[in-house]
Order: structure tokens, then sequence, then C-alpha cells
């Protein structure tokens, strides 16, 4: 009798041993001896799967205010990135969740194909008007990176009109492009990309490793040709005061903004007065006034209210005429129940404000307002290929009920045709939730590879962030961090309740801080979720922010608190995702880090696995990717990023069975 062990991981394995041994019997039932052979499914075995790597332990005790805390896995970090023992961990990590993923390989490589078969890929940006020039962005088919380029304007004496197009006779001229000089990296990112009033000169911030520490280069926009030396170990942070003189911003050995300097050479003029409110003029302390733009003739007011931005448009007097009160604003009027409205730069001296919007069903775009005659111009809408159709996407806002009252909203996108809304949908729950940072519910293409397989996608406007104004930002910072957390299960809880997803379907995500959440809501209620994928997460938090030789830890104390001070000490640990791990069963988990990146050190993540590894009690997937050559954003190509997204919802059907061959009905 021969027994075979079968093990889900390899039934693609199993599928063909099973194959062989029919043959097998086939023939031999035709021999004289008749010999039997039975097949037991339940025990059979082919190769053995492969372990987990087991990070040594190397106990380091930190004690404050009499609590003591062992850390085994401090000796991960190493700020100078090069000791071996660590990096061949990371390594056999690395290597470990390739194989642990390579039955999924054929589908990810099928998800990645269709993620970026959905882009143009020689496309335009939406040019943008400065004096004599248009000013765009070009990509090319094939080309990771952009073009950065201009055109004459005809007629420079002409007002702008909304109903201006650049004219495609004029001779192009291309400043910069970064397909060549991303040749000599591995990872290659322009972060700023400034040109002077005058139009003759131009400043770029240029980071080669993804540690967002940049080299600012001054050019000649015309010949290419570098101007003056070039600013090294700086920050990305930069505006053109005159034609021949540039701002910057320096840093300090811990990576913090230091210094702003002026460099002569050659701040733009300032389209925007923040503190432009006259003090007749009353604002509702239930709406956020995020951003204000200046015109000669107009005032435009960016708020937020009950969770969504909005956009005002005030007249302004005439130039020597007092400003008593702001009277009399109208509007934009936007299309969608939810939405995300961003500024763009526009011309002081005209009518015409530009700004970006999207939906969760409504790709990019970009429009020209006339804030006289209130005409609006669709001046560009990204291009989705693959056959999409906006009209086959149903987005709403819920609102799910906090432990302590505060209702939380929430935003929300299925494919109308695929979903049953019985329980049985499966969801992707995102989250964020700090820095005051808004979520709005934006477009993005590649999150159809989810909805078009029936994933209803939701995101979570916990507090921490700064949706729904000030006070939501304050409620779920320093002493008040826990309603971050809380506000996100109460969610979970409330699209479970609603049918919108069954524990069993329900998957969450969240990057940096967001990853701060997932490893804290993983260990308050860990039962709640099938899978969860963690980037880049924020996850040791007290270690950390006890550290001030940290980039960033100083600063960050605004945000989570100075755990030097008692009261923060205790608050902080008792969330910190690194220190609340607990024998415990966990879902499955995928976790991601960049080996360069100065926001989060690779280290948390790391440790935070390895603890996993060290204390959880279940066999549920627990993965760590960790990219060697990249920083906080992973990857820099526009298709190498894609990648990301492929591997990530590989990862989450995996989780619940939706891969094709892997006994599941979807494709």
């Amino acid at each position: 009798m021969m027994h075979f062990v079968v093990n889900h991981h390899h039934q693609r394995c199993v599928k063909s041993v099973v194959y062989a041994l029919l043959l097998s019997f086939s023939l031999s039932s035709n021999n004289s001896n008749n010999a039997a052979v039975v097949l037991s499914t339940a025990t059979m075995t082919t190769q053995p799967q492969p372990q987990p790597p087991v990070a040594k332990k190397v106990p380091h005790k930190m004690e404050l205010f009499g609590d003591v805390r062992v850390d085994n896995y401090y000796w991960l970090r190493d700020d100078s990135r090069s000791n071996p023992e660590m990096l061949s961990y990371l390594q056999q990590e690395n290597a470990f969740t390739d194989s642990l993923m390579s039955d999924s390989k054929k589908f990810e490589d099928k998800l990645y194909a269709e993620i970026r078969g959905r882009i143009k890929e020689d496309d335009v940006s939406a040019p943008l008007r400065r004096g004599a020039y248009y000013y765009y962005q070009r990509t090319l088919e094939g080309k990771e990176y952009v073009q950065h380029c201009r055109r004459p304007v005809p007629n420079p004496n002409a007002s702008p009109s909304v109903h201006d197009t650049m004219p495609t006779e004029e001779e192009e001229h291309i400043i910069l492009d970064e397909n060549v000089k991303a040749q000599s990296y591995d990872y290659y990112s322009i972060a700023a990309f400034k040109v002077s009033p005058n139009n003759k000169l131009v400043a770029y911030a240029e980071d080669t490793k993804g540690d967002e520490i940049y080299t600012v280069y001054v050019i000649d926009a015309e010949t290419g040709a570098t101007v003056d030396n070039p600013l090294v170990s700086v920050t990305a942070y930069l505006e053109w005061a005159s034609d021949a003189s540039l701002v910057y911003i320096t840093m300090d050995d811990i990576l913090r903004p230091h210094k702003v300097l002026l460099l002569l050479l050659s701040l733009n003029l300032s389209s925007s007065i923040p503190k432009l409110v006259p003090t007749s003029h009353t604002f509702n302390a239930l709406v956020k006034i995020q951003d204000i733009q200046l015109f000669n003739d107009h005032l435009v007011v960016y708020e937020r209210e009950n969770g969504l931005p909005k956009v005002t448009i005030y007249g302004l007097p005439d130039v020597g005429e007092p400003l008593k009160s702001l009277q009399g604003g109208h509007l934009v009027e936007f299309i969608d129940p939810i939405y995300s409205v961003d500024p763009s730069e526009s011309q002081f001296n005209s009518s015409i404000l530009r700004f970006y919007y999207s939906s969760m069903k409504t790709p990019p775009s970009v429009y020209d307002y006339d804030m006289k005659t209130g005409v609006s111009v669709l001046k560009k809408i990204e291009t989705v290929l693959g056959g999409f159709d906006a009209l086959n996407y149903f987005i709403e806002r819920k609102w799910a009920n906090a432990p302590d009252g505060t209702q939380i909203p929430i935003s929300i996108v299925y494919r109308k045709d695929l979903v049953k809304l019985d329980g049985s949908d499966p969801l992707l729950l995102y989250g964020y939730g700090s820095y005051e940072v808004c979520v709005d519910p934006s477009f993005k293409s590649s999150r159809l590879s989810l909805l078009d397989r029936g994933f209803i996608y939701v995101i979570a406007h916990i507090r921490g962030g700064g949706e729904m104004g000030r006070q939501w930002y304050e409620n779920g910072k320093l002493l008040k961090k826990k309603n971050t957390f809380t506000d996100f299960i109460a969610c979970a809880e409330y699209l479970i309740e609603n049918k919108y997803c069954s524990k069993e379907k329900l998957c969450i995500n969240g990057r940096s801080a967001g990853g701060l959440l997932i490893g804290a809501v993983l260990n308050m209620r860990p039962d709640l979720f099938k899978a969860a994928v963690a980037g880049v997460p924020f996850v040791d938090v007290l270690t950390t922010m006890l550290d001030p030789t940290i980039p960033l830890t100083t600063s960050e104390w605004e945000e989570w608190g100075d755990p030097r001070k008692e009261e923060f000490y205790f608050y902080m640990k008792s969330y910190s995702p690194v220190d609340n791990v607990k024998a415990q069963n966990y879902p499955d988990i995928l976790v991601t880090a960049g080996l360069n990146d100065p926001r989060v050190l690779y280290s948390e993540p790391a440790k935070f696995v390895a603890k996993l590894r060290d204390l959880k009690t279940d066999n549920n997937l627990l993965l760590f990717k960790c990219e060697l050559g990249a920083g906080h954003f992973s990857k820099s190509g526009r298709f190498e990023k894609l990648q990301e997204d492929a591997f990530t919802y590989a990862f989450i059907m995996k989780s619940l069975n939706m891969i094709p061959g892997h006994g599941s009905e979807q494709n």
C-alpha cells in the first residue's frame, strides 16, 4: 500500500502525482501480478513545505519607570544596513515568501498584466500655462519614468480661457527625461520640479536610494546645463524667491528639516495667503479650511464639511479697494456623492481655477473652472483601458457607530452586477488615521482587479485623520490614539452586521501609520479578520519614540507623545504592536518593508514578524517581504509599483481561496 500526505500548498503537484499513479495502476492491472495500488488522498506526501526562518534571540533589556521590557530581536536594527547576519535573515524571509507564494505566481503575473493593461502607457498630462509656455509631463510606452516638457504659447499676451488648448504644431522641448537619469540606478525619484518665474531655470530634487535624502540640481531650462554646484543631503522643499534665487531646506544628522536657506544664482510668488481671513466673516468649528488660493480678482477657499471637501469662490474688490468681508461666495458643484478634490497650480492674474477631481468610480480628472461665469471644462481624464465603464460601479457613504457613540464615515465602492450584499462577498477594508491626513475616496485603477472579481472596497475615515475637521484629528492622537483602533474595529463590525461581508471574507490593509493601525487591531481583535496586509508598518512605537537618534522621532512626539514621560510611556506600551504580540491565533498576514526606509526603520516590521512567528498559535500564513533596494514608498518605477499591488492582491485572494486552480470557481 502506498501512502502520500497532501498539503494544501501543493495541490498542483499532488494532481500530477495522482495522474501518474493512476496511469501506473492502469498499466499494472494488465500484468500477470495484477498489482493493486491504493491511493489515500488524506495521507499523500510531496516535497516538504519550507520552514519559515527563525530569527535568533539576543535578549536586550530596557527599563524605565520600573517597567522592564526584553526585546529579543533588537539586534536586527543596523543603521548602516550592512550587517551580514541581518541581511541574510531578510533574504531568508524573502525566499520563504517567494516559496509560499510560488503556487500563486502565475495568477500574480496575470494580475500584473491586467493592471498594467489598463494604463495608457504613452500619454500626456493636462498642460499648464505658465507665462509664455505650456508645461506638461509625457509618459512613453514601456518606460518607467516621465519626461518633463514644455511648448511655447502661440499668443502669450492673450488672457487665459477655460477653452484654451495646447497647439501641437509648436515644437516640444524636453527639459528633463527621468528615464535617461534613472539608467544608472535601481531606484530613482524626482520629488520636486520647480520652474523659475522667468521660465529660464529649473530646480529639481533627486533621490537615488529611496532614503529621501535629496540632491538638488539647478539647470538651464533650454539647454539642460547644470547651473552652480548641486545641493547635497537636503530635503525636497524648494521654492523660487525670484528669477535668480532659490529657497531650500536642509536636514540635520537625524534627517529632520533643519534650516531654511537662500541660494543666490539665478519661493515662487505665492498664489495663496493662508491668513487672509477677515474677522468679519464667520466660518462654521465643524468646517475646516484646508487650503486657500489667491487670485487678482478672486479668493478660493478649500474647505471640508461633513467629511467631504468643498470649494468656495469669493469675488474680491478692485485693486486699492479695502476688503471688508467675504460675502456672496459660490460653491463649485460635483457630480458624485463622495469624491476627492485637490488644488492645482493656477495663474494669479487669470480668472481660471484649475483643480484635480476623482471619485472611487471616476478616474483622475483635471478641470479648468471660470470663476466669473461658473463654466467648468474637463481638460483631462485619465484613460482607463480594458473596457472600464464607470456606470458598472456603485459608491456610497455609510456611518459606523464607535464605542463612544461617535459616527465614523466609511466610503464604499463595488460593482453592481457582481456583489450579493448577503454577507458572502469578499471585502477589503483600508484605514490610516494619523497626522490629520485626509484619505478621501479617490480612484485607483489597480483596484478594479478586486472590484471586477466581486470585492467590495471600503475606506474607514477613522479619528486621527482630518476628514471631519481638526477635532477629529485631536481625538485620535496622543492619549486618545486608541480611538483610531476602536473606530476601525467598529467599522469592521458595521460591515459584518450589515451583510457587506463576514469575518471569513473580511481583509484589511494599511501602510506606515496605517500599518500601526493594522498591527494594533490584529492584537486586539485577531478573530475579526481573514487576512491582513501591513505595509512598511510603524509597529515598534515605544522603542522608536524613546530613541531621539532615530530620524523623525523628536518631531513625532507631537503626534504620539513623549514616552520619557510616564503617562505617555504606559499608554504607548498598551497599544504598540510589537509590545502586545501574544500567544493567540492570528489571521493570514503579509508584512512589507524597505531596507532604505527613513520613516519606518526596516527593523520594526522585521521584529514584528519575528515575534509573531515565535508566539502565535496558528498555522496561518505569515509572510515578510523586504525590498532591499527601496525605501518607504517601495520601488520607484511606475510599472514596478504595480507589481506590489499585484502581489498584495494575490496574497489576499490566496487567503480567500479565490485563485483559479486552488479549489475556487472564481477567476
